[in-house]
């Protein structure tokens, strides 16, 4: 004890200094963090939602909307394919989540089996020759295509995870920080952002499909047909919200899609003065849409969104260079929404809100406020026991690692910008109860050994180097306990979670090396006969 290795005195005095620095922010106000000098850290703890306020948005994902859409492409698909091998068919619909059809000549139904199987669907993966759907025979020369029902609910959990991912970068877009996106079941995603009180604002970004695409007018089909019905099969009729005209008939067939975009960023029409959203392609996007506005000079095609016609502009003249812009009845704000859900990509299934909830501002202040008047009630609680147990030396010690170990906890949250909770907060009031049993720990077991007879540097030798296996066992179960609640919890257990194992580590370090250092000062400057704590 009287010679303490210079590595420890190093590692204790670089992590103060470094755990006050990174806290440092936390403790002054915005305008002088501001102003400090750039190599000083302006991290600052990020609150949750139940501390800053913000909105709660509980979506699911539509898996009737996404089987019909998929079911929908593959109907085109079979009428494009069969209609390329010469086999006629007729009552082709989506009937009941599947896909019926007859074949019209009793000689061409096993071909267009045959022909199904082959060429219909996705293949399967780990599946040679297998598809994602089933092709089978009904009396009356009909055939039913309907989905595996495993490869069905393989595609809602790629959809939900590509959902997640597609959000998020929507979220981030819209600059709000650390949003916790997390699922919930088989088919559900919890959406939590902090600082967003709006939730009709955040609702019309990531709720929205988002899903673009490009296609042809017909303009073959006369007012008196779309009235009656009379509609091509390779048409379909979309709600138009360009203010020109209530509906459209536009081919189904999409010359281009978002998928195929680079950029999208909101702009203004010179010509008019109105906002509009300016889109870049990729180059097969470019091609494509040089390839359709060379081929249909003239004509007009439509710029849909979620099977709404934004705008049907006339093509003037071919449009090379793959850049294209979108005009239309938009706000400044809505046409940066727009550009901001393009960028992030569609969302790969349709969703609708289960559940939502606003925390005030207010509620979350007051939450804060509950939080510091606990946590300094039980840190002075800590210290009337602690000095009131072992004295004002050794408990004033046990103090000081205590102030040190909260330190380092702040610092490391606010350098990884993880997000503090109320949950959080109790989790680091707790910490601050287990960093002081640490101590308590060492000192009683000095003071076993000075009843046993030990000399006084064998008995402070042995209370750190035999409490150390207690200590030890004690936080590597708080460990495990944090590890399983991070990785099956969500939302405020793992903020819980995540505080309790920084303030583990931290206790340990604080607890025992800390401790050790500063009595070892002690022990080297005052030369004691005897311990305080005997």
């Amino acid at each position: 004890m009287m010679k303490l290795a210079r590595w420890k005195v190093i590692l204790v005095v670089l992590a103060t200094v470094l755990g006050f620095i990174f806290t440092l922010p936390n403790l002054l106000p915005p305008k002088t963090v501001a102003a400090l000098p750039g190599f000083v850290p302006k991290n600052t703890l990020h609150l949750g939602l139940d501390l800053q306020g913000g909105s709660d948005l509980l979506y699911s994902v539509d898996t009737v909307a996404l089987r019909n859409e998929r079911l929908t492409n593959m109907l085109e698909d079979i009428r494009t394919q069969l209609h390329a091998k010469n086999i006629e068919i007729s009552d082709l619909a989506i009937v009941n989540g599947e896909i019926g059809l007859r074949v019209s000549d009793p000689a061409m139904v096993n071909d267009a089996v045959n022909f199904l199987r082959q060429s219909v669907g996705a293949p399967l993966a780990g599946v040679a020759g297998g598809r994602d759907v089933t092709v089978s025979v009904q009396p009356d020369q009909r055939l039913r295509v309907a989905f595996v029902p495993a490869a069905f609910d393989a595609e809602v959990q790629r959809a939900v995870e590509q959902n997640q991912e597609v959000i998020r970068r929507r979220i981030d877009q819209m600059g709000t920080k650390e949003p916790d996106i997390s699922r919930r079941g088989k088919d559900r995603i919890d959406i939590q952002v902090a600082g967003e009180s709006d939730p009709e604002h955040l609702k019309s970004v990531i709720g929205q499909t988002a899903k673009l695409s490009f296609q042809m007018l017909d303009e073959n089909v006369s007012p008196e047909d779309m009235a009656a019905g009379r509609i091509p099969p390779g048409d379909e009729v979309l709600v138009s919200t360009d203010g020109r005209s209530p509906q459209y008939i536009v081919k189904k067939r999409q010359v281009v899609t978002g998928e195929m975009l680079t950029s999208a960023s909101a702009g203004f029409d010179q010509q008019t003065g109105g906002s509009e959203v300016e889109l870049r392609f990729n180059g097969v996007g470019a091609k494509r849409f040089g390839d359709i506005t060379r081929q249909n000079v003239g004509k007009r095609f439509a710029i849909v969104l979620d099977k709404k016609v934004l705008s049907a502009p006339n093509i003037e003249g071919p449009i090379p260079g793959g850049s294209g812009r979108i005009t239309g009845n938009f706000t400044a704000e809505s046409a940066n929404d727009l550009a901001v859900l393009l960028r992030a990509g569609s969302l790969p299934a349709p969703m609708k809100v289960e559940e939502q909830r606003t925390v005030g501002a207010e509620l979350g202040a007051d939450a804060v406020k509950a939080g510091a008047i606990s946590a300094i009630v039980g840190l002075v609680a800590t210290m009337v026991f602690m000095i009131g147990i072992y004295g004002l030396l050794f408990g004033g010690i046990s103090l000081i690692a205590l102030v040190v170990n909260g330190l380092m906890i702040v610092g490391v949250m606010s350098l990884t910008q993880a997000t503090l909770t109320l949950p959080g907060i109790a989790g680091l009031i707790l910490t601050l109860a287990v960093a002081v049993d640490a101590n308590v720990l060492i000192y009683e077991r000095m003071r076993d050994e000075l009843r046993a007879g030990r000399t006084l540097i064998v008995a402070m030798d042995s209370g750190f180097s035999r409490a150390w296996g207690t200590i030890f066992d004690a936080n590597m179960t708080h460990i495990f306990s944090a590890l399983i609640m991070f990785n099956i919890g969500s939302g405020t257990v793992k903020g819980f979670a995540w505080t309790l194992s920084v303030g583990v580590l931290t206790t340990v370090f604080s607890a025992v090396l800390v401790t050790q250092v500063l009595l070892g000062w002690w022990f080297k400057a005052a030369r004691p006969k005897t311990l305080p704590i005997a």
